[in-house]
């Protein structure tokens, strides 16, 4: 008996192993499988919109959204974001803080290239700063830089290149220092205007930047394709460190500044996640049980920009009568129907306070009040000179959610005011170009943060800021924003800001609307999509399964 029950146990084995043979049930036989099954399939492709035509696709001379999404995958800085928006190594592997907190000594990863195969160094990094600095490079961004030691002093043609506080000692080894202490410093090295460049290629090519031929980067992805007006093509950078993580092989951005026509895409499957939404798409899918349909937070603020330098509104009391005026409830509902809330202040909520939100803590800064707005405007004219609001337009850059809300406001101004308002829409650069030339009356805004504390929202109306469209100059302004940025105390530090944003209120050279969120919509079939609280949806590790 025992002889035969071994015999039936090896014949059980024999056929176990058989099968386990012709099914090819190995772990890496299995991986090999999805790999060839995937080539079959062809290369995993996500399709955008990018709404606008970039204005510059060059780190230190990009200055919207509309750049900065690209920018944000194709290229990296020391630092990076992970999907909760913690900073974590980037290209630096380490970094160290001097105890008074003056000299940053980064550490470069050995393994970084740029998408040509070129190392990433220090000394990209060192070239890159200086040369955003740089007087006759002209970037609007430059003032990011200037918590470097030496920074305003060079940018502003009072300084020099030697004397700004970035050095590379080594080609891994950066040494970082500032004028002060800054607790927002590390945040500040993930953003794009601290991204590095090329040395090699910008001194040999400095129009590298201006089509796909020449481009080179150092992110998860390089652009390869750019139809002006049309679309812009990313795929994957073989070189980048992380490049084993990153699943996509392609991602195609179209120009479509049409809501609606982006929409219609997405129905249709051109695209696979779409951002923005048109409002009325929105106001169906609020609240709704769709599993594509996502509102993330947002650490921005939508408002108009009022021309100081164009009459009547450098009046304040046409400016406040203007602001109290704008029912921003009934616009968040039956406008723009997102889920924002209304702005009564310019800090949106996300960003902490010595004790709980920064935004909470501000709580509402002025009301709406139709009646003091009707006896402003009369006592604001006056002091001018004039008997009734001349006729004005308010300048948006062409989209359904920008026009919407500019025909609600048209209609509250002509209700509650009795003024006569024009709608003027362009193309994004064509509105950001008018508004630094001052070629505006009332324009639309919007702002997203840089980083994750108030200053990147307060310190855009100092006297002569490069994004102070408003033409706005307040010399109490402009000593509490000075002061917030020197002081380390972070309760006289809370005070300064608060105190500065309520003066920046009492003056309304803004007009603060609404606080954004980010409603997206995403394919099934796309996964790995996050969102920092201050960045477009990110796909730098995204995967599509159709």
């Amino acid at each position: 008996m025992k002889k035969k029950k071994f015999s039936f146990m090896a014949l059980l084995l024999a056929l176990v192993l058989v099968v386990s043979a012709c099914s090819g049930s190995t772990g890496t036989d299995k991986k090999d499988d999805d790999n060839a099954a995937q080539e079959e399939k062809g290369p995993k492709v996500l399709n955008l919109n990018n709404t606008s035509e970039p204005g510059s696709l060059h780190p230190a001379l990009a200055q919207g959204t509309h750049e900065s999404w690209i920018l944000e995958h194709s290229f990296e800085g020391l630092t990076s974001k992970d999907e909760k928006g913690n900073i974590i190594p980037g290209v630096a592997e380490k970094w160290e803080p001097s105890e008074d907190g003056l000299t940053w000594t980064f550490t470069l990863k050995d393994d970084a290239k740029w998408s040509n195969g070129d190392p990433v160094t220090a000394h990209d990094f060192e070239y890159a700063w200086k040369y955003a600095l740089a007087p006759e490079t002209a970037a609007y961004y430059a003032y990011q830089l200037y918590y470097l030691a030496g920074g305003e002093e060079y940018n502003s043609g009072k300084g020099s290149a030697d004397d700004v506080g970035v050095k590379a000692t080594d080609d891994t080894t950066l040494v970082v220092t500032l004028v002060n202490p800054t607790p927002y410093f590390l945040d500040l090295t993930s953003f794009y205007t601290y991204y590095p460049v090329n040395k090699a290629v910008q001194e040999a090519n400095p129009d590298w930047a201006k089509s796909a031929d020449n481009y080179v980067s150092n992110g998860a992805f390089v652009m390869t394709e750019w139809k002006n007006k049309e679309s812009i093509k990313l795929e994957k950078n073989e070189n980048y460190y992380d490049a084993d993580k990153v699943k996509l092989d392609e991602v195609n951005l179209v120009m479509i500044d049409d809501d609606t026509t982006a929409y219609q895409m997405y129905q249709t499957g051109e695209l696979d996640l779409l951002y923005p939404i048109t409002p009325d798409v929105q106001g169906t899918l609020v609240g709704s049980d769709n599993p594509e349909f996502e509102i993330a937070p947002d650490l921005s603020v939508y408002y108009y920009n009022l021309n100081s330098d164009v009459k009547p509104f450098s009046n304040a009391k046409v400016r406040k009568a203007l602001s109290m005026s704008i029912d921003r409830q009934s616009l968040v509902d039956n406008v723009s129907q997102g889920g924002q809330t209304p702005a009564f202040g310019v800090i949106p909520a996300g960003i902490n306070d010595v004790s709980g939100d920064f935004n909470a803590n501000s709580g509402t800064l002025f009301e709406e009040n139709v009646e003091e707005a009707k006896k402003l405007l009369a006592e604001g004219l006056a002091e001018e000179g004039m008997s009734s609001l001349p006729e004005f337009s308010i300048l948006f850059n062409t989209n359904d959610a920008h026009k919407a809300i500019a025909e609600a406001i048209q209609a509250m101004w002509k209700e509650n005011l009795a003024v006569d308002v024009t709608l003027e829409n362009v193309e994004f650069q064509v509105k950001l170009d008018r508004e630094k030339a001052g070629d505006y009356q009332i324009s639309r805004a919007g702002w997203v943060g840089d980083y994750v504390d108030p200053m990147t929202f307060l310190d855009l109306w100092v006297t002569d800021g490069p994004y102070n469209d408003a033409r706005y100059s307040n010399p109490e302004y402009d000593a509490l924003i000075d002061a917030a940025k020197k002081e380390m105390d972070p309760a006289k530090r809370s005070e300064q800001m608060h105190k500065a944003e309520e003066v920046l209120i009492n003056d309304m050279p803004i007009i603060p609307i609404y606080f954004y969120t980010k409603p997206f919509l995403t394919k099934e079939y796309v996964s790995g999509i996050y969102t920092p609280i201050n960045s477009y949806p990110q796909f730098k590790y995204a995967d599509v399964k159709k």
